[in-house]
C-alpha cells in the first residue's frame, strides 16, 4: 500500500478547512497508509541564525530529520492549513523550513537544486475567510507550495479550496464547506 502524508495545520478544534480534510480522508484511507503530522503540536521553531550554523555543520535534531526523511518518502502528501494573512500560519513555515535538509529534501548539483521527494502529487487543502479565489495574487499559500514542490520535487499540486466564508451566512458556510467537501472526495479517487 502506497504512503500518504497529511501535514495538518488546522488553527481551531472547529476548523473548517479539517472538514475538508476529512471529506478527502475517507476516500484516501481505502488505498493509502496514512500518517498525520500535527504541525502545532510539533511547534518547531523558524530557522534561526544559531539553527542555520548547526544545520550548515550537520547538527540536525533527529526528529526533524525523521519526519523529513518521511516527507522524501511518501508516495503522496496533503497539507491542511487556514488562509492566514494572505499565506497560511506562520507555525507551516517554521516546519516546511526545518523539513528543508540537504540530501534529505532536496540536494544540488552545483547549479542548480533539484527535488529528492518521491511524492508525484500534493493536494493543499485551505479555506478563506475574505473573497479570494485560489490564483488570485492574494492567496500566496498556493504559490508558495508550487514553489515548494519545484525545490523539494513534490509534483503536480492541486488547491481545494472554499472562500469568503467569513462573509455569508451560517447556512451557505454550510452548503459551501458541503460543495468543497464533495470537490475533496471527487479528486481523491485519482489521487
Amino acid at each position: 500500500m502506497q504512503k500518504l502524508l497529511i501535514i495538518d495545520s488546522c488553527m481551531r478544534e472547529e476548523s473548517r478547512t479539517r472538514i475538508i480534510l476529512d471529506a478527502a480522508k475517507e476516500v484516501l484511507a481505502s488505498r493509502y497508509d496514512i500518517e498525520t503530522i500535527d504541525v502545532n503540536a510539533l511547534a518547531l521553531p523558524p530557522v534561526t541564525p544559531g539553527f542555520l550554523k548547526d544545520r550548515t555543520g550537520g547538527r540536525v535534531p533527529e526528529e526533524i530529520v525523521s519526519i523529513a526523511r518521511k516527507i522524501a518518502s511518501a508516495d503522496r502528501i496533503v497539507i491542511a492549513a487556514p488562509f492566514w494573512d494572505m499565506s497560511f500560519p506562520a507555525v507551516l513555515k517554521a516546519f516546511i523550513e526545518n523539513m528543508s535538509l540537504y540530501n534529505v529534501t532536496f540536494t544540488d548539483d552545483g547549479t542548480t537544486c533539484t527535488g529528492l521527494c518521491k511524492c508525484t502529487k500534493l493536494l493543499y487543502i485551505t479555506t478563506r475567510g475574505m473573497d479570494i479565489p485560489t490564483g488570485d495574487v492574494r492567496d500566496q499559500g498556493s504559490s508558495y507550495l508550487k514553489a515548494l514542490s519545484s525545490l523539494w520535487g513534490l509534483g503536480e499540486v492541486t488547491t481545494v479550496a472554499a472562500w469568503n466564508l467569513d462573509y455569508m451566512s451560517a447556512d451557505k458556510v454550510e452548503e459551501k464547506l458541503e460543495e468543497t467537501a464533495t470537490l475533496a472526495r471527487k479528486l481523491a479517487q485519482d489521487f
